[in-house]
């Protein structure tokens, strides 16, 4: 067992494994077993889990490493930016697009009226408080996915010396990295209200 636990691949594999046996399990125990609603839930624990590793590190990012950097020593700072932050940014893009993509292929998986009604926030469905609801969660979240491939990994890159930059770019960049961070996080919140209320209220 420490073979496994110390080593991360191997613990994300035995985990993943795990997980798909008990997914099996849920296909040949449910009454329509491996039917459009099964494949529904695979989606959905996709974009969990995917939503779990983005915002989690989205928390990391504004609870942890952008409020406690200013209080490292100049000389231990290179160690989160050059190391922790680069990995960091790796695994928050790809889970914000991999969420992102999981959402979209779960709403069109309930049915294309249903992923119209919540893409065009209850336009086309009369504005029903339960698409008009999910459909501005939708929307946070997909603003939440521009902002960080379009502003804050770019001005990340800057920021971290991954691409070059002098000290002036690379400050205004930290800065506003910084800054639509702190957007992204504003907006989590309320997206998470629909994305954990929207089940229970609306189904």
């Amino acid at each position: 067992m420490a073979g496994i636990l110390a080593n991360f691949r191997n613990t994300i594999i035995v985990s993943l494994v795990l997980a798909l046996i008990m997914m099996f399990f849920y296909g040949t125990g449910s009454p329509q077993q491996f039917d459009l609603a099964f494949w529904q839930a695979v989606l959905r624990w996709v974009h969990v889990f995917f939503g779990i590793l983005w915002i989690g590190l989205l928390y990391y990012f504004n609870f942890v490493q952008i409020r406690k950097m200013p209080d490292i020593p100049a000389e231990l700072k290179p160690a989160v930016s050059k190391y922790i932050a680069p990995e960091a940014l790796f695994w928050f893009r790809w889970a914000a697009l991999f969420t992102v993509v999981a959402g979209v292929l779960l709403a069109f998986a309930r049915g294309t009226d249903y992923a119209i009604g919540v893409l065009s926030v209850g336009a086309t469905e009369g504005f029903a408080p339960g698409f008009v609801l999910m459909g501005v969660g939708v929307w946070l979240a997909i603003i939440m996915f521009i902002n960080v491939w379009a502003v804050i990994w770019p001005n990340q890159k800057r920021a971290l010396g991954i691409v070059p930059a002098d000290d002036d770019a690379k400050a205004r960049s930290a800065r506003m990295a910084m800054l639509f961070s702190r957007t992204n996080l504003l907006l989590s919140l309320p997206m998470l209200v629909s994305m954990t209320m929207q089940q229970t209220m609306f189904g």
